[in-house]
């Protein structure tokens, strides 16, 4: 492990926005013309990319704490 960053989630996050369903909750939630449709996709939305930073924060703190432990050497 080489830097601290949560490239792995987001990788994944990144795949999870850009796949046909993750276009089509965007499109629901921002370019629809119905209200309803908007009403009803965007708590989905948010509580999505709301679960994708929780994954992406937990990522980086256990690297941190990895790369903490790694600094500090082996200790027995």
């Amino acid at each position: 492990m080489r830097t601290r960053w949560p490239w792995i989630s987001l990788l994944f996050s990144i795949a999870v926005i850009v796949s046909p369903l993750g276009r089509e909750v965007i499109h629901g939630a921002f370019l629809s013309g119905e209200q309803l449709s908007r009403n009803i996709a965007q708590p989905i939305f948010f509580i999505g990319l709301a679960i994708l930073v929780l994954i992406a924060a937990l990522e980086w703190l256990v690297r941190v704490l990895i790369f903490r432990r790694r600094a500090r050497g082996a200790t027995t």
